[in-house]
């Protein structure tokens, strides 16, 4: 831990073995905007913070369920204004409101899945039988 006021730093190899997830996806993630890290290092060497990876495994929980980046970038941006006390986007849209609809979405998707895991269970049991 670092001293009051500042905050711990991880390189990407680091952050890839706390999230599961290749540096070719966070390097990815960095390239599109979706989730940029903290800092560099003088050499130009990604430095993340513990509010970077908690934004990461955000979108890496995001994925399975097929959101587009776009709306990874749409859900993350909500979170962060929420986070900063904000309830109104700039455009005028409710925040909270915002948040329910990806709510809504995630909980069909993650029906959808369920649907299709039952699916694979019952190909499975089926061929178990042959």
């Amino acid at each position: 831990m670092g001293t009051p006021g500042t905050s711990t730093t991880m390189r990407i190899g680091t952050v890839a073995e706390r999230t599961g997830l290749s540096l070719r996806t966070l390097r990815h993630w960095d390239e599109v905007g979706l989730v940029t890290p903290s800092g560099r290092t003088d050499g130009g060497f990604r430095l993340y913070t513990d509010t970077d990876v908690d934004r990461i495994l955000l979108v890496r929980r995001m994925k399975p369920l097929g959101f587009s980046l776009d709306e990874m970038a749409g859900l993350l941006d909500v979170v962060h204004r929420l986070a900063g006390g904000e309830t109104i986007d700039p455009d005028g849209a409710d925040l909270r409101a915002r948040l329910d609809e990806f709510t809504t979405t995630a909980r069909a998707r993650r029906a959808d899945l369920a649907r299709k895991l039952d699916m694979a269970d019952e190909l499975i049991a089926l061929l178990g039988a042959v």
